[in-house]
């Protein structure tokens, strides 16, 4: 040793730090036992126990390997693995990848040092072995014939169990080696798994015959997989779920060849579950037979179909849905899984059965020990179950109308899903990964002691030794446990979204016929729904499921619910009329579809919209993206009016084109519009919440509007506008109180800027006005919005805008009684906000007069208000049902409300409000009305209103009439929450609050 450098014993500690090992001391010290002297100095070997998933335990074990060869007089054997561990890097790997997470198979190799050579066979360690593979080393281990069609082993004795579990055993190793070294694909794993423990039942199965010689012509046996094995996705260790299922061999009586079956079902889990010197395979577990536990052990196919009709519950048919014939009988093994197949894809059909499987999950979840539910992989909240069931629920839903989804796999059936569009490709994508990773972890938790487990563990070396064998190096612990956690969290947000989908439910109450949508169907539902024209309905769905698109699929799953709830609402074939073409619109965008299916309420929410409203059906229609809003209610809340405004304001910003800009402004209303009118159509706003949404969606446009009409004026002037220039809501705009069909009612009062010639200020203020108007009420695919202002002085002889002076001027000469009222509405909303103020100072003395109403003025308002009801109402009109200008209609509450702020709001405050309904509470609470006067007004102004802009939606065009026409009437009282056949209570409703109202308007209008 030269002089300075560190001890030996220090720097080989120091190599197999860097290697890998956390005990360098311990290491050291095995490495130099004289066992392992052949490779003890070998970097190579080193290298690979190093990368070992527990290279400490890789290494102790390897030496017990070793010593045990040599104590059982296999010296040989251990001097041919050492010398392939020194030469051949393929075995090498193999070895100690299995050795560094198996305990139980490095016990297996320490009994049966011979067993290592399957690691250097080329055959077994390439690729998948094959089922037919697995069954004859199985065989022919316990002395059975694979080319017997009922093999019989050479005994039942403990010396043939014992090597039926070494054969396994040897092919479980070969397994595990190829699955540590990455040359199986996750589904091969399980696959082969499955496989192997087919072989072993046909192995046992052969044990059991001869146990019991008699049945062999007495009786026919089909062993039944179930479970996972069933479904082809075995774990390394799990119960192996079995059904047995039995006929007599011809001529021979069903009782004795039952009684026969039953001895051989039971000698052969008894040689499968039998503890021996070589220990246990796995629990071979029957309780899901007909009955459980309770039940016979072995059934005739009659017998178990019998029950299953009679008796099964929901989770028996989901528990069929893997049933797969896995050893002896092969015929009657597949005839019980053909006769049992039409039970599991009906199975949905049963009354509750969504609800039931949801209530089964639920339930497993609640069994889980607290102590244990953060670290169940199988059964807690984002676990295998939640993959399976979710999986599992939407097969059998949709698996009655498409033989494509009934797999009884879970990752194919979950890519059929996702292939058809039952399920979104990025959810299935994420949920395949998951299911994937968690499996792979329960793989390797359950392979360090081949003992059947779903927790992760909690000690940090065990954790440490999963991680590394998953392929975290840098931090495995804190690296696994992310990741873990990771996909827990999006299988359950995933299992929420689909196990709990509403449209699962919907489908599932539909006959398997309905969903399954075949023209003859279609045709017959249709018209039992009560389509009006069921042929061009059929039309209609043909053109959207036609083809095997992607988009025809989620069509064609959507379709036979969405045909109800369409037939839910007034009018289907108008509903699915605008369905066809807003998927037209929209149907090659990814995320339509996919939030029809995965957000099935968006869909529901959609139906109902399209079959009640044409108002609203032709909204979308300009702008078919809109329907995103219905995914959720919170979207469809009233937006402010500053958020409203800001928006505007961008989109005029973002265009130098005045016309472009508005039309900006005008598809933002448009939208605004339509998510009034949704939340209207589903319930989400009260009759105020709508004209004050309807009215914030005016002002902003006007706003919008009116800085591009500005902006495109002084340009054309070349600078500066000289005057300030303000809009002035009027009418039921200024009252918050717009519906769908209302003009916008304004004045526009301008103000000449200091030095500013009135001349030219007035021509620049009209230009502004003119050009807003027209901006506004241009042809467009976008409503118009109407600019009414025939309320300004002189009305439309008057001049379109005047000064802040002259209006003062004419009202301080001219103003005439219904000018004062027409001021009670007056609200400044778009403009120069200090030049409203000023408005209104100037005209709350006109409409706050401090004297109240003369005699002549009372006088006045009821006659003109008379002549109003006896002139302006429409020829033909029902005085008792128009909702403006019939009796206890709209105008007989607001001229009640208007009379009272006339007389009083100089005194009251409280009166001094632009809106119907808080005037007339304040009007109660300062006694100026009885105290039910209020209640009996607001009810008839909020049902006037209702039925007013129930008839705007229904029909796509205002009116003032309770509909004459019996389907309009019929539509309208269905959006107003009336059920089907209640249009003569809405009649009848609609007349008793008005008239009640009515008694109220003559009694204290017309004191009478």
């Amino acid at each position: 040793m030269t002089e300075g450098s560190p001890p030996r014993g220090q720097s080989s500690r120091g190599r197999l730090v860097r290697a890998g090992f956390t005990d360098a001391t311990r290491a050291e010290r095995l490495l130099s036992d004289p066992a392992l002297a052949a490779v003890a100095d070998d970097d190579e070997v080193l290298e690979s126990l190093g990368s070992a998933a527990d290279p400490d335990r890789a290494l102790l074990l390897l030496l017990r390997v070793v010593e045990a060869a040599t104590r059982s007089g296999a010296a040989d054997e251990a001097h041919a693995m050492l010398a392939a561990l020194r030469d051949d890097p393929a075995v090498r790997d193999r070895l100690l990848s299995v050795l560094g997470v198996s305990e139980a198979l490095a016990e297996h190799l320490e009994r049966h040092p011979d067993q290592w050579r399957v690691l250097a066979d080329p055959e077994a360690m390439t690729g998948r072995r094959g089922r037919d593979e697995l069954r004859a080393a199985l065989l022919t281990a316990v002395g059975a014939d694979p080319d017997d069609e009922a093999p019989v082993a050479r005994g039942h004795g403990p010396e043939v169990l014992v090597d039926q579990r070494v054969a396994y055993r040897r092919a479980l190793l070969a397994l595990a080696a190829r699955d540590l070294e990455g040359v199986l694909a996750f589904e091969d794993v399980t696959g082969e798994l499955s496989d192997l423990a087919d072989a072993v039942l046909e192995a046992s199965l052969a044990i059991a015959r001869a146990e019991v010689p008699e049945a062999r012509d007495a009786c026919r046996l089909a062993v039944i997989a179930m479970g996972k094995c069933g479904g082809r996705e075995l774990n390394y260790i799990s119960d192996v779920d079995v059904i047995f299922v039995a006929e007599p061999m011809p001529g021979a009586d069903e009782a004795p060849a039952l009684a026969a079956a039953t001895r051989l079902a039971t000698a052969l889990m008894r040689a499968t579950n039998a503890s021996t010197p070589e220990g246990t395979i796995w629990e071979v577990d029957p309780n899901l037979r007909p009955e459980g536990r309770q039940g016979a052990l072995v059934r005739t196919l009659a017998s178990h179909l019998g029950y299953y009709d009679r008796w099964a519950t929901t989770w028996e048919f989901q528990a069929l849905l893997k049933a797969r014939a896995a050893a002896g009988d092969a015929d009657l093994g597949a005839a019980y899984v053909d006769a049992v197949a039409p039970l599991v894809w009906a199975a949905a059909d049963r009354d509750g059965f969504v609800e039931d499987v949801q209530a089964m999950r639920r339930r497993v979840e609640d069994t889980i020990p607290s102590r244990e539910a953060d670290r169940q992989l199988k059964l807690g909240r984002g676990g295998l179950r939640d993959v399976e069931f979710s999986v599992q629920l939407l097969q059998l839903v949709h698996g009655r109308s498409d033989v494509l989804l009934r797999s009884p796999t879970t990752l194919p059936a979950l890519e059929a899903l996702a292939t058809w569009g039952y399920v979104g490709r990025e959810d299935a994508s994420t949920l395949g990964a998951a299911y994937r990773f968690l499996r792979t972890l329960e793989h390797r938790i359950q392979l360090q002691r081949l003992r059947r487990s779903h927790l992760v563990p909690d000690d940090e070396a065990d954790m440490r030794r999963l991680g590394r064998s998953l392929g975290f190096r840098t931090d495995p612990v804190g690296e696994l446990t992310a990741e873990w956690r990771r996909h827990a969290r999006e299988v359950r947000r995933l299992h929420e979204k689909l196990f709990y989908r509403p449209l699962l439910n919907a489908v599932a109450r539909l006959g398997a016929g309905e969903a399954r949508l075949t023209p003859e169907a279609a045709q017959e539902r249709l018209e039992a729904l009560g389509y009006v024209d069921p042929a061009g309905a059929l039309r209609h769905l043909e053109a959207l499921t036609a083809g095997v698109s992607r988009r025809a699929a989620i069509q064609r799953t959507l379709l036979p619910v969405m045909l109800g709830w369409f037939a839910d609402a007034p009018s289907p074939d108008a509903g699915l009329l605008a369905f066809r073409q807003v998927s037209d619109a929209l149907g090659a965008t990814p995320w339509y579809l996919r939030l029809l299916r995965d957000e099935s309420a968006a869909a529901e929410r959609m139906a109902r919209v399209l079959a009640s409203s044409r108002y609203a059906s032709a909204l979308l229609l300009q702008a078919p993206e809109a329907v995103s809003m219905l995914a959720d209610p919170s979207e469809l809340a009233p937006r402010p009016v500053e958020s409203l405004e800001s928006e505007a304001l961008s989109a005029v910003g973002r265009s130098t084109d005045a016309e472009a800009a508005v039309r900006a402004v005008r598809g933002i209303r448009r939208r605004e519009l339509f998510r009034t009118a949704v939340a209207q159509i589903l319930g989400l706003l009260e009759v105020e919440e709508v004209g004050e949404a309807l009215s914030d969606v005016t002002t902003a446009t006007i706003r919008g509007a009116l800085q591009a009409a500005v902006r495109s004026v002084a340009q054309e002037r070349g600078g500066k506008l000289p005057t300030r220039f303000c809009v002035v809501a009027m009418g039921r705009y200024g009252g918050a109180e717009l519906g769908y069909g209302s003009d916008a009612d304004v004045m526009f009062v301008h103000d000449p800027l200091p030095g500013a010639d009135e001349k030219d200020a007035a021509d620049a203020a009209l230009a502004v006005a003119t050009e807003l108007r027209r901006l506004l009420m241009a042809p467009s695919a976008d409503p118009p919005l109407e600019i009414d202002a025939d309320l300004r002085p002189e009305g439309r002889q008057g001049p379109l805008v005047r000064t802040l002076a002259s209006y003062a001027a004419y009202y301080a000469r001219w103003s005439s009684p219904w000018e004062a009222q027409a001021l009670l509405r007056a609200r400044p909303v778009a403009g120069d906000g200090e030049l409203g103020e000023r408005f209104e100072a100037l005209v709350d003395p006109l409409r706050y007069p401090s004297d109240g109403v003369d005699e002549a003025a009372l006088r006045e308002m009821r006659r003109l208000k008379a002549r109003m009801e006896s002139e302006r109402l429409p020829r033909g009109a029902d005085p008792a049902l128009h909702t403006k200008l019939g009796r206890g209609g709209l105008t007989d509450v607001e001229w009640v409300a208007q009379l009272l702020q006339l007389q009083h709001a100089h005194d009251v405050p409280a009166l001094r409000s632009t809106r119907t309904v808080p005037v007339l509470r304040a009007a109660a609470a300062a006694g100026l009305l009885d105290p039910a006067d209020p209640d009996v007004l607001a009810s008839a102004w909020r049902t006037a209103t209702r039925v007013r802009d129930a008839v705007m939606l229904v029909r796509g065009r205002a009116g003032d009439q309770v509909p004459g026409d019996v389907v309009e009437l019929a539509g309208v009282s269905r959006l107003l929450g009336y059920p089907p056949g209640g249009s003569g209570r809405l009649v009848e409703d609609y007349k008793r609050v008005t008239r009640r109202a009515r008694s109220v308007v003559e009694r204290v209008f017309y004191g009478e």
